[in-house]
């Protein structure tokens, strides 16, 4: 059929990919587009490995069309000085904010490293911000990322400077994190439920979620050698 490519031919393949760079710069630097500036991040990445001009594309991407993957992207470079840019866990942090902050498809992840890097310190000059961990940790888990909603069980289990232990809330989010599928969020809350912590005992319910515990553990474990096979 026309306009197919035969992936057995490499000088078909390379000029496919070819054409691809011109379409994807053109987009960019051209169009102005910022989704085009990140489909040509992402092929300089993925197809050219040429990392230091990928970071320059998601530096312009982020900083002048405020594109919330390309911010979550260069946090990431900054995190490893990948591409030649700063290693810098606090360039990170402003990347991952404005990443949070865009809404975009990136922005729950970006929210949860937002929480990361302000609840040890790493970005704070080592001091631990737990209020604005909690804040972060919140909006990912209301978006639905289960690491989150567990971190934030685990911040009321403990408490910390700003944040008041709070076993109910504790038992929230350990149970949001376990209906979201996080295997220690299950764990946790069938923990609570046994021993009446944040929540009312329930020998059933407890059961019902060790269960839950061992069942998404062992889901993982197949995962893990499927992927090993």
């Amino acid at each position: 059929m026309a306009g197919l490519i035969n992936f057995e031919d490499e000088k078909e393949v390379k000029q496919f990919l070819d054409n691809l760079g011109v379409e994807y710069s053109y987009q960019c630097h051209r169009e102005k587009d910022p989704e085009g500036c990140q489909r040509l991040a992402d092929y300089l990445e993925g197809v050219k490995k040429n990392y230091e001009a990928t970071a320059q594309v998601l530096k312009h991407n982020c900083e002048v069309n405020g594109h919330g993957e390309s911010c979550y992207k260069l946090g990431a470079y900054h995190v490893t000085g990948k591409g030649g840019v700063t290693e810098c866990l606090k360039k990170a942090y402003s990347c991952f904010m404005r990443a949070c902050e865009s809404g975009g498809k990136k922005s729950v992840d970006a929210c949860h490293n937002v929480a990361l890097l302000a609840h040890d310190g790493r970005a704070t000059d080592g001091s631990p911000e737990a209020r604005v961990a909690r804040q972060y940790y919140e909006k990912a888990c209301a978006g639905g990322f289960a690491p989150s909603c567990f971190n934030l069980s685990a911040l009321y289990i403990q408490g910390a400077t700003g944040v008041n232990k709070d076993m109910q809330l504790a038992f929230k989010f350990a149970l949001q994190a376990c209906q979201l599928g996080h295997v220690w969020g299950c764990a946790n809350a069938s923990r609570m439920y046994k021993l009446g912590e944040g929540t009312a005992r329930d020998e059933k319910k407890a059961e019902e979620l060790k269960n839950r515990a061992k069942e998404l553990h062992g889901q993982q474990r197949e995962r893990q050698l499927s992927f090993g096979d």
